[in-house]
């Protein structure tokens, strides 16, 4: 994609389309906002989507139960802004970008413990357990000046099953092609203020060739969740959580064992009828042991973090006032310079609501032990223009922390690494009604600094050299009516390096999907459609992937008040797609055909 200057003018038609179809269909609608629900990522505390001034996704738990995922890129795949590359099917290495930036540059979390390696700065998104999860949030848009390094693209945060009044108890087993099997219980409660939720899942594949000509390369997954909270007479709530999945993934050449976990403490209690104060304490560990033709290596990575927010309410306005300190630790077989690193931060928020505008003001001070100290921030502003509709303005500064691999691995690594910094400004402008709503945005961010692998000084090493501009625009809605559900998405994306003038690596300029779902009383029949543009796998632009459009079906039965069996059947024209190349320039091929068939027993 050449044509950035376009952007602006094809994006300035929208609202004008929107509004004049929205009108006609909200006159004799009330606003509802029951498609607006209530996020915390965006702004750390709950507000709806509209009033977050953030372009925002939420895949709430009733899409999860319909699209049934085997691994959680499924949930994210052609959501707006949000592009994805794999290296084969089955809990092969997976990488995602927000909004262009590198998969470094998105923060993951869980139930608001950051999970990452230090090592290679990146989620393992293809190890996450989707069967732990009731929902996810995907706020695109710097967010550093909340969220501290590696917010620069966006935040994904998965919130783990939960428990709702009374009692409740499950039990699934599924099974598919490419000798899948699939295996889910838990339970969940209360017992006066006391809530728990326990669950534990199972999913093994033989898998498929993840190149062409290739043996089938299998993946097993085991993981489970704890979590148990209590309910002060004060309005407050203290509780624990752990989420923890291992298992072992297959490639070429070889195979990995692999753990991540995630343990929580939080404590939420109101010092007086104004103040609020958060606490949090946790832990989260990536481990992978690797066999392979250059022998075995372990990568042993584990952060604990202490963060303490204060919420406070002076009339109509909030501030939000906290601190954060993270400890990052490096066990392996790889001798790096450095094992462990420390960050401190100090962070505020101003979300100040003047009647139909708000206006939202952060500011975050980081200082790291590796590579010294870093400021960001943001300023927004939300207007009603009217009952249903709204625009947003915001611009935010970003950065992302160089990694241990950046900076210590040795031979290779560069102790005097700079942080990638960025500046980004969006514009946005969303109808909300009682049965739909839609939303369109448009951005530029500007990245000075990053870090890339080049020949310097005498040696191949990460330098700070390149600049990148990446200008997009994203679009989405979402339906309910009568036994109708329809969610939409589309992002049109320019990430181009300043320098070369071309396409960052890996990088599609366009993705999109439509989820339709539809009720029959006890029967529901679904389908997907998704796709991914073109894209470059080098820097030179040399090597080009072609796109690709998948479809899926699912049907689900209600066959009584326990039972329930579902059907999904994904990528049903068999479609052979790649998202990324190996060295020697071999496609990983995705798997083709996928069908899976599950029965559920409620207790």
């Amino acid at each position: 994609m050449s044509c950035p200057k376009s952007l602006p003018v094809v994006f300035a038609g929208l609202p004008l389309v929107f509004l004049s179809v929205s009108d006609a269909l909200a006159d004799n609608e009330s606003v509802v906002a029951a498609l607006d629900p209530i996020v915390v990522t965006a702004t750390l505390g709950p507000k709806t989507r509209g009033e977050s001034d953030s372009s925002v996704t939420v895949i709430d738990e009733q899409a999860i139960e319909r699209l049934q995922p085997q691994t959680f890129d499924e949930l994210l795949m052609g959501q707006p802004g949000i592009d994805i590359t794999s290296n084969g099917s089955f809990g092969k290495n997976t990488s995602v970008y927000t909004r262009g930036t590198g998969s470094e540059s998105t923060v993951f979390l869980v139930d608001g413990i950051r999970l990452r390696s230090a090592t290679s700065g990146s989620a393992a998104w293809q190890y996450f357990p989707p069967q732990m999860v009731e929902r996810v949030e995907i706020v695109r848009g710097s967010r550093s000046n909340l969220y501290g390094a590696d917010a620069v693209g966006g935040v994904i945060q998965a919130f783990t099953h939960s428990a709702e009044t009374g009692h409740e108890g499950w039990v699934q087993a599924g099974g598919g092609n490419f000798n899948t099997q699939e295996y889910v219980a838990g339970a969940a409660g209360t017992e006066g203020r006391m809530k728990y939720s326990l669950s534990a899942s199972h999913l093994e594949t033989d898998g498929t060739a993840i190149v062409e000509g290739g043996e089938d390369k299998g993946f097993r997954n085991t993981s489970a969740l704890a979590s148990v909270a209590h309910q002060f007479d004060s309005g407050g709530e203290a509780g624990v959580v752990l989420m923890r999945a291992q298992g072992n993934t297959e490639f070429e050449g070889g195979d990995t064992d692999f753990a991540i976990q995630t343990l929580g403490f939080k404590l939420d209690t109101p010092i007086s009828d104004y103040w609020r104060s958060r606490i949090l304490l946790a832990e989260s560990i990536d481990e992978q042991d690797t066999r392979d033709e250059f022998g075995n290596s372990t990568f042993d990575t584990k952060t604990r973090s202490a963060r303490w927010e204060n919420q406070i309410s002076v009339g109509r306005h909030e501030y939000i006032l906290g601190g954060e300190l993270l400890v990052d630790e490096v066990d392996s077989t790889t001798d790096f310079d450095e094992t462990s690193r420390t960050n401190a931060a100090v962070f505020g928020q101003a979300l100040l609501n003047f009647g139909p505008t708000d206006f939202q003001l952060s500011l975050r001070a980081d200082d790291n032990e590796a590579f010294g100290r870093e400021e960001t921030g943001a300023i927004a502003m939300g207007v009603d223009m009217d009952r249903n509709h709204r625009v947003r303005v915001s611009y935010s500064t970003s950065f992302r922390a160089p990694t241990f691999n950046d900076l210590y691995f040795p031979n290779f690594g560069n102790a005097d690494l700079q942080p990638e910094t960025a500046g980004s400004v969006e514009f946005g402008i969303g109808g909300n009604y009682a049965r739909w709503f839609w939303d369109a945005a448009i951005y530029q961010t500007d990245a000075d600094d990053l870090i890339v692998f080049v020949f310097r000084d005498g040696r191949f090493a990460p330098f700070n050299v390149n600049e990148a501009r990446i200008r997009g625009i994203e679009l989405s809605a979402g339906l309910e009516l009568d036994e109708w559900t329809v969610q939409a998405g589309a992002s049109v994306t320019d990430p181009r390096d300043r320098e070369t003038d071309n396409r960052i690596r890996r990088r599609s300029a366009k993705q999109f999907r439509v989820d339709l779902d539809r009720d029959f009383g006890q029967v529901s029949l679904g389908t997907t459609v998704k796709g991914q543009g073109y894209r470059y796998d080098d820097a030179e632009n040399e090597e080009r992937l072609a796109g690709f459009v998948t479809w899926d079906l699912r049907a689900k039965w209600e066959i009584d008040s326990h039972w329930t069996t579902n059907l999904t059947v994904d990528n049903v024209l068999d479609r052979e797609y790649a998202t990324a190349q190996r060295f020697d320039g071999t496609a990983y091929i995705a798997a083709g055909r996928t069908a899976m068939l599950t029965i559920r027993y409620d207790l």
